[in-house]
Formats: structure tokens, C-alpha cells, sequence
């Protein structure tokens, strides 16, 4: 019993429990999961209604059109979930919520685990984010159907950092966002391509040579496509890597 509470646990709030594992039942995640790295747990809002009709919505006060979730329903199903798992943060997927970053995922991953609320219609009650003072998180300025994709996006992005997951680790120093740089570009078999040849430092078999022309790559994407990420790497830096030719 005491082995089995180390695993880290997600648990999903969703009114559609049937859209889990989906792709977090494929490939690493789903191995992992099979493998018991980390356990998944979905709690179907709806069956927190108290009525006959299993209602979870209701029309807006002050009007408008959509439905809202109901507050005394969502809270019930975010009180039974933390019952048996008060240690875990509670994360509410909402486009207002502040932006997943790969910071906020390491911290995840590092910790027991989420317990994810997904809403749907409109949104969900005010009073109930109040009161339960969920950390709200947005996966992009867009919007979506419901919090399900969002959350499966945040949950994959946490498992593949859980331990034992990936077979070579080290890999994972070298990703986007890890040293706040995009990542550089990769090459394979076949050497030439279409007229297109691998870079030619990646074949000298130099490792330090090929070090710094990764990074150089890396420095020059960023500065390119991420202005923002390429600012902040170079107040914390210090005086970039100029290389970006190869």
C-alpha cells in the first residue's frame, strides 16, 4: 500500500471520462502507464448531480447565451478527488489561467502528482474557483471545446519526465525549453537527401565542435522565432554563443 501511493497519480475531472487515456494510452505514456509509472484516474463530473436528470449545467445569471457549470455539483466532484488525495495540486485548464511552460511542468512532474479540472459550455461557476483556488492554467491563446485536450497535452508533457519513462535521460537536457532555447534541428540516414546534405561538422565525429554548433543552432532559432525565450536566456546567460552556421 505505502509502494503504491510513491506512483504518481493524475487525476482527471471531466464529463467526458471517455476521452481517457486517448493518446496517454499510446506510446511512452501508454507504456508507462502499463508499467505502473504513474497511475490515471477519471471521475465523471455528472455523477455529483443530485437530480434525476444528472444535471451539471444552468443558464447564466444576468443572461447570455451557453450554459455554466454548476458550482455545488463541481465541488462535490473536486472534494471526493482530494479526499483520498489532499496532497495533490489542484489545476484548473481555463483560457485565462496563465500559460503551461516547461518550468510549470518539471514542477508537476517533480511533485505526486494533478488532480486536472476540465470544464466545458461556457465555463464553470466563479464561486467554486473562489472557494476551491484552483492554479488555472491555459495551454495557448486559443480556444478550445473543453478542458480534456489540455489536459491530456499537460499530462503527457509531465509523464515523460517521470522516472524511468525515457530510456536515455540525457536527452532530455538538450529539448526545447530546457536551457530556455528551442531546440536545433536533427539529421539521419540517408547522408544526401533529395541534393540536400547532412551539415558536414555532424559527421567529423568532433563532439565539441558538433557541442557548439547545436547550440549556436539553437541560440540562432530562438533569437529568430522566440524573441521572448531568446531576452530572457540572454539576461541569464550573459553573453550568448554568437555561432550559427555550421
Amino acid at each position: 500500500m505505502g509502494e503504491q501511493a510513491k506512483i504518481w497519480t493524475a487525476k482527471v475531472l471531466t464529463l467526458f471520462p471517455e476521452m481517457f487515456p486517448g493518446p496517454l494510452g499510446c506510446s511512452l505514456a501508454g507504456k508507462a502507464l502499463q508499467d505502473a509509472l504513474w497511475r490515471l484516474e477519471t471521475l465523471d463530473i455528472r455523477g455529483f448531480a443530485t437530480d434525476r436528470h444528472r444535471t451539471v449545467d444552468d443558464s447564466p445569471f444576468g443572461g447570455g447565451a451557453g450554459m455554466v457549470m454548476r458550482p455545488d455539483v463541481v465541488d462535490e466532484a473536486i472534494g471526493h478527488a482530494l479526499a483520498s488525495a489532499p496532497e495533490l495540486p489542484l489545476v484548473f485548464l481555463t483560457p485565462r489561467g496563465r500559460p503551461l511552460d516547461q518550468d510549470l511542468v518539471r514542477g508537476f512532474a517533480a511533485g505526486p502528482g494533478v488532480v486536472l479540472l476540465c470544464g466545458r459550455y461556457e465555463g464553470i461557476d466563479q464561486r467554486v474557483i473562489e472557494a476551491r483556488a484552483p492554479l488555472e492554467v491555459s495551454l495557448g491563446d486559443f480556444v478550445l471545446s473543453g478542458g480534456e485536450p489540455a489536459a491530456i497535452a499537460l499530462l503527457d508533457a509531465c509523464v515523460r519526465l517521470l522516472p524511468g519513462v525515457i530510456g536515455k535521460e540525457t536527452s532530455l537536457d538538450e529539448e526545447s525549453f530546457e536551457r530556455g532555447l528551442l531546440e536545433y534541428p536533427h539529421y539521419t540516414r540517408p547522408a544526401v537527401w533529395q541534393g540536400r546534405a547532412v551539415p558536414e561538422i555532424l559527421v567529423s565525429g568532433h563532439h565539441e565542435r558538433v557541442r557548439a554548433w547545436r547550440l549556436g543552432q539553437a541560440e540562432a532559432l530562438t533569437r529568430d522565432r522566440r524573441p521572448d525565450l531568446w531576452a530572457r536566456y540572454a539576461d541569464g546567460r550573459g553573453q550568448p554563443n554568437q555561432t550559427t552556421k555550421g
